[in-house]
C-alpha cells in the first residue's frame, strides 16, 4: 500500500534538496486524531490555527503539532502541553520549551524576531536528547501512518525520551521521514537501525550525509549543496557549515540554476552549480495524488576554492 514511498525508492529519487524550509520551528502539543490539515482539523482550536498560519506567514516560522508515539484517544486534551520553539540557523541553533494550560497566548510572540533567531525569552532552554520528530500524519499520507508510526515507536521503546509524532514535513514519498532539532535536518527512507544512528550522531553534533534531505534553514538548492560537500569532503560536524545562494553567474536570468558557496568553520570553501530539472518519469508525490513529475536539485559541478584565512591576532 506504500505506493508513493516505494515508488520513489525503486527511481532512486535522490533526497538532497528536499527538505521542509523553515529557519524557525513552533511545535505545539495535540493529542488524538489529526486531519490532513491538522492545525484546523483536530482538537486544537481551529480559529487559534488559522491565526498561527497567518501571523507566521514570511517570518521563516514553520508551525506544527506533535504527539507522543503510540494510541491516540479520540477526545479533547485536558491540562497542559508541551511547546517547543526551535531555531535551526549554523551557530544560531536553539530549543526553547514551555509548559503551556492555554496556547493562545502564543499568538502573542514576535515570530519576525523567532526568525531571525531571537527566542524572547521564551520558555527555558531545552537539555537532554535532541528532538526526533517522525511525520505520521496517515490523514495526509498513508505512506508517512505505515511507515512512520512504526518508527516513532521503535524509538522511543528504545528508550529515546524526545521521539514525537508531527503533523507534517512535506515529502511523502521520502517516507519515513523524520526532522531533528535543534540543527533542522530532514532524514528520509529511514530504518530503525539508521533511525537510530542519526539520533546518535545528532546527540554528538553531527550528521549523516546518507540519510539526509537537507536542513530546513536553506532554500533547496542551498541545501543540495551543502550535502554535496558533506558526502565528497566527509564534513559530518552539524554546525561547521554556512551556505550563500545566488543566481548562477553564467546564466543569470535562468531560474533553474543556481552558484551556491558553501563556507567550513576551518577555512575551507566550495563552490557549487546546482539546476533544477523535472524528475522522469512521472511519480506520485503522495499517495492520493495522480503522478507528476517533481522537481529535484543536482549539484553539476562542485569546486574547491581557495581557504580564508584568519590573521593572527598581534
Amino acid at each position: 500500500m506504500s505506493i508513493c514511498a516505494r515508488v520513489s525508492e525503486e527511481l532512486a529519487e535522490p533526497l538532497g534538496g528536499s527538505a521542509p524550509r523553515a529557519a524557525a520551528w513552533l511545535l505545539i502539543e495535540q493529542t488524538g486524531p489529526w486531519g490532513p490539515r491538522a492545525l484546523t482539523e483536530s482538537h486544537f482550536h481551529p480559529e487559534l490555527g488559522r491565526e498561527l498560519q497567518e501571523i507566521t506567514r514570511g517570518t521563516g516560522v514553520e508551525v506544527a503539532l506533535i504527539r507522543r508515539p503510540g494510541r491516540h484517544a479520540d477526545c479533547p486534551p485536558t491540562g497542559e502541553r508541551t511547546v517547543h520553539l526551535a531555531h535551526t540557523a549554523p551557530g544560531r541553533s536553539w530549543i526553547r520549551t514551555a509548559q503551556l494550560a492555554d496556547p493562545h497566548i502564543l499568538r502573542d510572540l514576535d515570530f519576525a524576531a523567532i526568525g531571525s533567531g531571537e527566542h524572547g525569552g521564551f520558555g527555558t532552554a531545552h537539555e537532554g536528547d535532541p528532538l526526533a520528530l517522525v511525520c505520521t500524519n496517515g490523514r495526509r499520507d498513508r505512506c508517512c501512518a505505515l511507515l512512520g508510526r512504526p518508527l516513532a515507536s521503535e524509538l522511543a521503546a528504545a528508550g529515546h525520551a524526545e521521539v514525537w509524532e508531527v503533523t507534517h514535513l512535506g515529502g511523502h514519498r521520502f517516507a519515513p521521514t523524520m526532522l531533528v532539532l535543534p540543527y533542522g535536518y530532514t532524514y528520509g527512507r529511514l530504518t530503525a537501525p539508521t533511525a537510530k544512528e542519526v539520533l546518535e550522531a545528532t546527540h554528538h553534533g553531527r550528521i549523516v550525509a546518507e540519510f539526509c534531505r537537507g536542513r530546513s534553514c536553506w532554500d533547496r538548492p542551498g541545501q543540495a549543496a551543502e550535502l554535496a560537500v558533506r558526502q565528497n569532503h566527509a564534513v559530518e560536524d552539524a554546525e561547521a557549515l554556512t551556505v550563500t545562494q545566488a543566481p548562477d553567474p553564467a546564466a543569470p536570468t535562468d531560474p533553474d540554476r543556481w552558484s551556491v558557496r558553501v563556507e567550513h568553520t576551518d577555512g575551507r570553501m566550495w563552490q557549487a552549480e546546482v539546476r533544477r530539472t523535472a524528475a522522469a518519469p512521472a511519480r506520485p508525490e503522495s499517495c492520493l495524488k495522480a503522478p507528476t513529475t517533481p522537481d529535484r536539485y543536482d549539484v553539476v559541478s562542485l569546486t574547491g576554492l581557495p581557504a580564508q584565512v584568519c590573521p593572527t591576532p598581534a
